[in-house]
C-alpha cells in the first residue's frame, strides 16, 4: 500500500471555507439576491475597478509564460510600500506564501508558534508538513495576551505567527506590542506578521517596521480590501533579502499567471476602492454593534477592528452548528465556530457587510431568539 509522507495529510481536518450563495439558494430555495454571504470576509463592492481593466488588457497574453518571480507585481508592491522589489515574494493568495514560509523556515518536528484560536491554515499546513504547532491561549474575549505570547517565545520556535488584526476575532495589537514581540524573539525565530485585514484597522500597519527587524516578514493579501479573492494574489515582504531568496526557491516556478500579475499590479494603487470599502465596513461595524446589543441569547464579542466579528452564543440550548443551519434557512451564510477553533460550539464568525445584509442578520438572530423562547 502506498503511504503518505505525513499522517496528517489523511488524518487531519481540512480547512472549511465559507459556503457559496449558489449552494444556499439551491438547497433552501432562496433567491440569490436575498442571501447575505457573511462567511468569507469578501469585499461588498467587488473587485478593484483598476484591476478589472488590467485583467481585460492581459487576456491577450495568456499564451505566454509569465515572469517566474512575478517581477511586475513585485515592482508595483515595492513602489507602493517603498520596498526593494528583491525583498518581495508573491503567491497565489497569501495562503500560498504561508505554505512557503512553513516549508522554508521550519524543519520537520520543529515548533511553530501561533495564537489559539488562529487562522486555521497555520496549524493545518504545519501539521501537513510534519511541523509542530504550539498554541498560546488568548483571553476570555480573545484579548491577544501579549505577555503570554512573549513568554512562549523563550522556547525559541522556528516561526512565530502574529495575526493583526487577529482572525477570527478581529482584535488589534498595537504597534508598541508588535515591537515588543519582535524584540523578544530570538534571532533564530522568524516573526511572521500577517496583515491580511490591516486596512480595516485604519492604520498603516507594520510594513515600516521591516528595516528595524531582520527576522521579520509581513504578509498581505489582495483578497479583502482590494476585492480580488477569486484572482488569488498575496505577498510577503522583508527588509532582509536572505529571508526572501529561500521563498523564491521553494515556490512553484510559475505560481503567478499573467492575469494575476496584471490585476494585482493595478489594484495596489486603487486607493479609491480601498477607501470606499473601509469607510463602509467601519460604519457598518459600528451600526451592527448597536443593533445586536439588544439580543439576549447572543453577544457580539467586543474589540473587532476587522471586517468580521465573533458572536458568542449565550443560550446553552443552542450550538454553533444549530445556529449556523438556522441562519442558512433565513438566507444568512456565516462561519461555524467549530470550523475555526477548539471549543467553537459557543461561537460564530460573521462578516461586516452592507446595511441590507446587516439588517437581515439582525432580523434573523431576533427571529431565532423568538423561536427559541416559544419552545
Amino acid at each position: 500500500m502506498v503511504r503518505v509522507s505525513v499522517p496528517a495529510l489523511v488524518e487531519g481536518k481540512a480547512y472549511v471555507p465559507g459556503l457559496s450563495r449558489e449552494y444556499v439558494a439551491e438547497k433552501y430555495n432562496i433567491p440569490m439576491d436575498q442571501i447575505a454571504k457573511l462567511g468569507s470576509a469578501e469585499n461588498p463592492y467587488g473587485p478593484s475597478p483598476k484591476a478589472l481593466e488590467a485583467v481585460k488588457a492581459a487576456e491577450g497574453r495568456i499564451d505566454l509564460y509569465p515572469d517566474w518571480t512575478a517581477k511586475a507585481l513585485r515592482e508595483a508592491i515595492a513602489k507602493r510600500y517603498n520596498l526593494d522589489p528583491d525583498c518581495v515574494v508573491c503567491g497565489s493568495g497569501e495562503t500560498e506564501v504561508i505554505a512557503m514560509v512553513i516549508r522554508a523556515f521550519a524543519a520537520p518536528g520543529e515548533a511553530i508558534l501561533m495564537h489559539e484560536p488562529c487562522f486555521p491554515i497555520y496549524h493545518i499546513y504545519s501539521n501537513c508538513e510534519g511541523r509542530r504547532p504550539v498554541f498560546v491561549p488568548m483571553g476570555e474575549d480573545f484579548e491577544p495576551m501579549v505577555d503570554r505570547y512573549i513568554e512562549a517565545l523563550k522556547q525559541k520556535p522556528r516561526i512565530a505567527f502574529v495575526t493583526n488584526p487577529h482572525n477570527p476575532s478581529g482584535r488589534f495589537i498595537e504597534e508598541s506590542d508588535i515591537r515588543r514581540i519582535c524584540e523578544a524573539a530570538s534571532k533564530e525565530t522568524l516573526v511572521v506578521l500577517d496583515e491580511a485585514y490591516i486596512h480595516y484597522t485604519e492604520t498603516e500597519g507594520g510594513m515600516h517596521l521591516l528595516p528595524d527587524y531582520p527576522n521579520l516578514i509581513v504578509l498581505r493579501t489582495l483578497s479583502k480590501a482590494y476585492g480580488l479573492a477569486g484572482l488569488r494574489v498575496g505577498f510577503g515582504a522583508s527588509a532582509n533579502r536572505d529571508l526572501i531568496l529561500p521563498l523564491w526557491n521553494i515556490k512553484p516556478t510559475w505560481n503567478m499567471g499573467q492575469v494575476q500579475v496584471a490585476g494585482g499590479s493595478a489594484a495596489v494603487f486603487d486607493d479609491e476602492h480601498v477607501e470606499k470599502t473601509v469607510k463602509t465596513i467601519v460604519e457598518m461595524r459600528d451600526y451592527v454593534t448597536k443593533k445586536l446589543s439588544g439580543l439576549n441569547r447572543f453577544r457580539m464579542v467586543p474589540g473587532s477592528r476587522s471586517n468580521f466579528f465573533m458572536l458568542e452564543i449565550l443560550d446553552p440550548a443552542i450550538t454553533s452548528t444549530h445556529l449556523f443551519n438556522e441562519l442558512l434557512k433565513r438566507g444568512i451564510i456565516a462561519k461555524d465556530g467549530l470550523d475555526i477553533m477548539k471549543g467553537g460550539e459557543r461561537y460564530m464568525r460573521i462578516d461586516v457587510n452592507l446595511k441590507q445584509h446587516m439588517d437581515r442578520l439582525v432580523w434573523a438572530l431576533g427571529d431565532i431568539e423568538a423561536s427559541q423562547a416559544a419552545e
